[in-house]
């Protein structure tokens, strides 16, 4: 079965690692039998008005569990782990879902934290039947940890920062050895062309698929014959973030 575990806020601007590491880390503390099948982070409200380190981003770990039995050690593992890596000024949160529990409230709380500022109590009320916990400062980021969930459970956006030998794979692969690890081929082009097995994709060295319908997925445009790029595009924001 699948669990869903998410950190948020777990670091500071000068603290020399974002919650993305932390989150990837993860794996090095499952208990035995589960594995990290991946690592999303997903994308909330960017905007004046919301507290955030530099992106206000959150981060959901899929992870791969024999039975409900490990949902407690999964629990109090995302707890030490923060504790192990706690930076002082930072306002951690945790939580801790499974695909079998309802997953509806989150799911609604993730989408409006894409676009509006949310609260504490908010997220609380969203996660009441799953685990919810601040582990220091102002506890800020249980909002970004439900949202993660909710939104990973979703399957309609976020992008993929840990997934199998994902960060090893060379800056161009062929389409075939991509498709060989479940990772969908999408051009963007106007005529939205299939793209053959054969065909070389330069990933301009940060190969990040997107959860696009619950399937991970690579954005490509055109390059020439025979020959795709992964976008590289970054959404620019013009006012200074609040630390």
């Amino acid at each position: 079965m699948i669990f869903y575990v998410a950190f948020d806020d777990t670091d500071t601007i000068d603290c020399g690692r974002g919650t993305g590491k932390l989150a990837r880390w993860y794996a090095d503390e499952l208990p035995v039998g589960c594995t990290q099948v991946m690592v999303v982070r997903q994308q909330l409200l960017h905007s004046p008005e919301v507290p955030m380190t530099s992106h206000n981003s959150s981060l959901c770990c899929v992870i791969e569990a024999p039975d409900e039995s490990v949902r407690q050690e999964l629990i109090n593992r995302a707890a030490a782990h923060i504790k192990n890596h706690f930076f002082e000024g930072s306002d951690p949160g945790l939580c801790v879902a499974s695909e079998l529990d309802d997953l509806q409230p989150l799911i609604e709380f993730g989408i409006k934290c894409t676009h509006t500022k949310t609260s504490q109590q908010e997220a609380k009320i969203a996660a009441q039947k799953v685990h919810l916990s601040g582990h220091g400062g102002t506890n800020d980021g249980i909002i970004g940890a439900v949202a993660a969930i909710g939104l990973t459970h979703h399957g309609e956006s976020g992008r993929i920062v840990c997934y199998g030998d994902l960060r090893e794979l060379p800056q161009v692969t062929t389409a075939g050895e991509l498709r060989k690890r479940n990772i969908h081929l999408v051009s963007v082009n106007r005529h939205a062309e299939f793209i053959p097995d054969s065909d070389l994709i330069d990933n301009q060295l940060s190969l990040r698929p997107h959860l696009w319908a619950k399937r991970l997925a690579v954005p490509v445009v055109a390059a020439g014959n025979n020959k795709w790029e992964t976008i590289s595009l970054k959404k620019e924001y013009s006012f200074t973030h609040l630390d």
